[in-house]
């Protein structure tokens, strides 16, 4: 949930070293996540510029609502996490730590709180969660990132969990998201060193699926969604939780659950529409039904 970011230059690798006050910055924005539903595309934007979407409590809090209405929402049929900006995030608003050290704790946890609850909730989503990545990605930054099912990041991007710099633990969920994706040795290296990373260095270790030029990222991002959104989401929802649970599923059980949710498939109207668009040589025209 770190933030170490100020006056960020994507080009130099280590900027680790900039610890800011956020609460110095006043920024000027009218809310501090925007969210937007277009064509069956949801986009949640971070939207603290100034600070570069540093997160404090009440940016935790716009994000849960965010994810709970998604959650029921029919028209948003996939969903991108994006930042204003310069950067996707800089991790948590540190300077809300330093202006009270002595109630660090209470602070950090009107931030964790919700914003663990919001993760909770988006890895139980049916929706694609597509996250779309430039500038600085630290602390919560990689664990917001870490958490959603796909990830493309322009060639600017730079990762740190940075959250030994300042002598604090791991939270956003990527204690448990870093070790599944690069396994644990690696996993033990970035967050006890916090070193800085490049996109292309993310990808060698799948933290990212894609790496693209940063002019092309909103393009590149765009698309990704609209293939997505145009995909049998009621399927895409049941190979989100078969594969988000089987790490801690027996095989047994696992092919149960695999059978139900097949079964389940084949009651969809996609189903039916992907069967007769395969034979019928045309691509299939998928409702989420």
């Amino acid at each position: 949930m770190l933030s170490t970011f100020k006056n960020f230059n994507p080009t130099p690798v280590d900027f680790i070293g900039f610890l800011v006050n956020m609460n110095s910055i006043n920024d000027q924005q009218n809310s501090p996540l925007l969210l937007t539903i277009d064509n069956g595309i949801a986009r949640i934007t971070f939207n603290r510029p100034t600070v570069l979407n540093a997160i404090d409590a009440p940016l935790a809090n716009a994000f849960l609502s965010a994810i709970r209405s998604l959650a029921s929402e029919p028209a948003a049929r996939v969903i991108i996490l994006q930042g204003a900006g310069k950067g996707f995030m800089a991790g948590g608003d540190i300077g809300a730590f330093h202006a009270d050290i002595p109630n660090a704790g209470t602070t950090a946890d009107s931030i964790i709180g919700p914003l663990h609850e919001a993760l909770a909730l988006m890895a139980g989503l049916s929706q694609p969660v597509i996250a779309s990545l430039h500038g600085a990605v630290a602390g919560a930054g990689v664990s917001l990132a870490m958490a959603c099912d796909l990830a493309i990041a322009a060639d600017n991007a730079r990762f740190t969990l940075a959250y030994s710099r300042i002598g604090a633990s791991l939270d956003g969920s990527s204690s448990w998201s870093l070790p599944r994706i690069v396994g644990l040795r690696k996993a033990l290296e970035l967050a006890l060193l916090a070193e800085t990373i490049d996109a292309q260095e993310a990808l060698r270790l799948n933290l990212v699926n894609r790496v693209v030029p940063s002019a092309d990222l909103q393009a590149q991002t765009d698309a990704l969604a609209r293939r997505l959104a145009d995909g049998p989401t009621f399927a895409f929802g049941r190979i989100k939780a078969l594969l988000r649970q089987s790490f801690e599923t027996p095989l047994a059980v696992q092919m149960e659950v695999e059978h139900a949710a097949f079964l389940a498939c084949t009651d969809t109207h996609d189903f039916a529409e992907g069967l007769n668009a395969f034979f019928e040589k045309r691509p299939a025209a998928f409702t989420g039904r």
